[in-house]
């Protein structure tokens, strides 16, 4: 099946596969820039990602605002 042939797949997969990707750079750099007790922290890692992916524009939009605050 075309994935292109489904309007909804399409959107899906659309809005997921940028989703994961910040998904897997905010949880391997950012976030241990945005909150220093997550610095170590790899257990709970994994139970963020689908909430990262669903909500990715807030996340990048939260991280970028943060680390400007922070200076870097």
């Amino acid at each position: 099946m075309d994935v292109f042939a489904d309007p909804v797949r399409f959107l899906l997969l659309l809005w997921a596969a940028p989703g994961f990707l910040v998904a897997v750079a905010f949880l391997s750099v950012g976030i241990d820039r945005i909150d220093h007790a997550a610095v170590g922290a790899y257990a709970f890692r994994p139970l963020l990602i689908p909430g990262i992916v669903l909500l990715w524009p807030l996340v990048v939009w939260r991280w970028v605002v943060l680390a400007r605050s922070r200076g870097g």
